[in-house]
């Protein structure tokens, strides 16, 4: 798995491409093809055809993916995994490390 800069969650902010400026909470992250969709930006229009539940067919709007690297973490999301770690490594830095022993020469 590709580890990213940004996850579901967060807000973030477009930085290069046709939608610089704008700003949203991304909704998923494709790792594999390293893109994300952020509410609200780059919304596409999807024809579905004509069903049961749809008998005339219909236009929808949802987001379209962007690289992952045109955006800009602006606010990272809480996440209970990220303050287990987190206190892992407040533990591991309170811990006392042993002093070395320093050696001395013996003289004859």
């Amino acid at each position: 798995m590709i580890k990213t800069h940004v996850n579901t969650g967060d807000i973030v902010k477009v930085i290069s491409g046709n939608h610089r400026g704008a700003q949203g909470k991304i909704l998923r992250v494709l790792r594999e093809k390293e893109q994300v969709f952020i509410e609200g930006v780059r919304m596409i229009k999807k024809h579905l055809g004509r069903s049961q539940d749809r008998p005339q067919g219909e236009i929808i709007e949802k987001e379209g993916p962007i690289h992952i690297s045109n955006v800009k973490l602006v606010e990272a999301a809480t996440a209970k995994s990220s303050s287990k770690k987190s206190a892992k490594k407040a533990k591991a830095e309170t811990v006392e490390k042993p002093k070395k022993k320093t050696r001395t020469k013996k003289t004859v």
